[in-house]
């Protein structure tokens, strides 16, 4: 990041804001993501050779993820935040965890983003997954660029995709470049101008494993006519299909949600990565303003504001901190500066703060709105706290996912107990699970409730590999969660399958042992308070 000598001037704060662009990426499992990552940081000239797909025999680990569970199932458990400049631009790139169980820590990094990008498999097309976190986008406003990923193997029509699309979600792709060759046997990508005209054909040579950037030549549309004859031909009368339905990018729509530029690619080739790069600086937002919990905007260009969106600790066995993961709304922040921390009121001292690369660490001395910004050892965060200097600002929480799936944790060891607690405390403060309790079941087994069961998997490897201390998980009969009062509490616990806690940040929620069992409950005492959570299972 940038080290100015001096404080940073407002017309140069808001050039530097200018220049951001934040983003994630969203996907179903195995789209691509993580080799998404890694190409965008190859093309970037961040690293040198790319790892291709993580957990494979004879690859590399992918440099955004870390921990031994990711590499030994290929999938992201963590969120990570990458940093680079590409041109004039800074790119923030937060990573996001690849499995549907954590789509709850997907949810809390997409509130600290400005765009996204929607990886989809040219193959099976929008996935569950994708269609969640696209809702999420969605409902928080966020303008979304599609990738269409894995156009070097065999997949459906590009015209078929891009129907489901706006079928589907009610989103109108506007294809910036559309793919020479059918899936399977991608050549390279027309250019579409603003008329929907082919304007370059962007042809792509393959690298060994494509671990280097791919070469490409451009031609005219003319010579790529002679060039590739019917495979061009196709793609040019597709190209002026779509632009007799409308679907060419405008930059209005698509800063409203109501449209999406599309980009056909492969990551493991990187084909397609550089033109998703320009698209990035020349058509995604640089950071605006965000609303307070009184509905006011914070303007980048007002007094240094950050919201904290992720929480975590263990991501070194050589660093045994607690990483709190800020986005900076607004203001220049210099390390070593004391801010305050809006839930407690208490300041907080800034002296190590860092960028992390996957395992990579780095000092920061000055970063700016959109950047992302480790903070060392920062115990009293948690994700949604705000941090501050001059005049109070406080932004409003990060919701909890719907929990689905609910289980007792204890220690097998009774020495153990001390540690167990302190590694629930802190598990529970970094939003790896919700942590529930009762006066029945007391604190020695506490129930955990998680959004899916991998989440589980991940708090007994945490517990053992950090704290030494080994646990018994025992799954309970529990399928849905509704927040409730105090007032509502006795009755519900008075209930057949019914069971009341109170959650960590005080939320009442009673667990049901089914859907049909909630709706019987709430036909028959219509009076009690049950309100669905965030993302509440229909």
């Amino acid at each position: 990041m940038n080290s100015p000598s001096a404080t940073t001037t407002p017309g140069r704060l808001a050039e530097e804001v200018a220049r951001r662009r934040t983003f994630a990426v969203i996907s179903h499992p195995d789209a691509g993501k993580s080799t998404l990552t890694e190409a965008l940081a190859l093309h970037a000239k961040v690293i040198s050779e790319a790892g291709a797909i993580h957990g494979k025999a004879g690859r590399r680990s992918t440099v955004s993820d870390w921990m031994e569970m990711e590499k030994a199932r290929g999938i992201s458990v963590s969120s990570t935040a990458l940093q680079f400049d590409y041109g004039d631009c800074v790119i923030n790139l937060v990573d996001t965890p690849g499995h549907s169980d954590f789509s709850e820590d997907t949810y809390r990094v997409l509130t600290a983003v400005d765009a996204a990008v929607m990886l989809i498999d040219a193959a099976k097309g929008l996935e569950p997954q994708t269609l969640k976190l696209f809702q999420v986008c969605r409902h928080r406003g966020i303008p979304v660029i599609t990738v269409i990923n894995k156009w070097d193997r065999p997949g459906r029509a590009p015209l078929e995709l891009l129907d489901e699309i706006s079928e589907r979600i009610g989103l109108t792709p506007t294809p910036l470049f559309l793919p020479v060759g059918i899936a399977g046997d991608f050549r390279g990508l027309l250019r579409r101008g603003t008329d929907g005209a082919a304007t370059e054909y962007i042809h792509f040579t393959r690298t060994a494993g494509g671990a280097t950037i791919a070469p490409e030549e451009s031609y005219t549309p003319e010579q790529a006519a002679e060039r590739e004859g019917e495979a061009w031909t196709t793609a040019a009368e597709e190209s002026e299909l779509l632009s007799a339905t409308g679907q060419d990018h405008d930059e209005e729509l698509f800063l409203a949600g109501q449209t999406s530029p599309v980009i056909y690619a492969s990551a493991m080739l990187n084909f397609g990565v550089r033109q998703l790069l320009e698209t990035l600086v020349s058509l995604a937002p640089a950071p605006g303003p965000r609303l307070d919990v009184q509905g006011h905007p914070r303007e980048p260009v007002e007094p240094f504001s950050a919201v904290v969106f992720k929480v975590q600790a263990g991501m070194d066995a050589a660093h045994r901190d607690r990483l709190a993961f800020i986005r900076i709304v607004s203001g220049e922040f210099e390390r070593g500066m004391v801010v305050t921390h809006a839930q407690t009121g208490r300041p907080f001292a800034t002296k190590y703060a860092l960028t992390v690369f996957g395992r990579e660490r780095s000092t920061v001395d000055t970063a700016y709105p959109g950047d992302v910004v480790g903070l060392v050892n920062a115990t009293a965060l948690a994700p949604g706290h705000t941090l501050y200097v001059d005049k109070k600002v406080e932004f409003p929480p990060i919701p909890s996912f719907a929990p689905e799936h609910f289980a007792t944790l204890r220690a097998r060891s009774a020495g153990k107990y001390k540690q167990f607690r302190k590694a629930i405390d802190q598990l529970d403060s970094e939003g790896v699970v919700q942590v529930l309790r009762n006066d029945t079941r007391g604190d020695a087994s506490p129930v955990l409730a998680a959004v899916g069961p991998m989440q589980f998997e991940v708090v007994t490897a945490r517990m053992q590999a950090e704290f030494g201390v080994e646990t018994q998980l025992d799954f309970l009969p529990y399928q849905v969660a509704r927040r409730t009062d105090a007032a509502s509490a006795p009755e519900l616990d008075r209930q057949r399958g019914v069971e009341v806690f109170t959650r960590t940040d005080g939320a009442i929620l009673a667990l049901f042992s089914d859907k049909w069992r909630l709706q019987y409950i709430q036909k028959e005492m219509s009076e009690l308070t049950l309100e669905p959570l965030v993302a509440a299972a229909d």
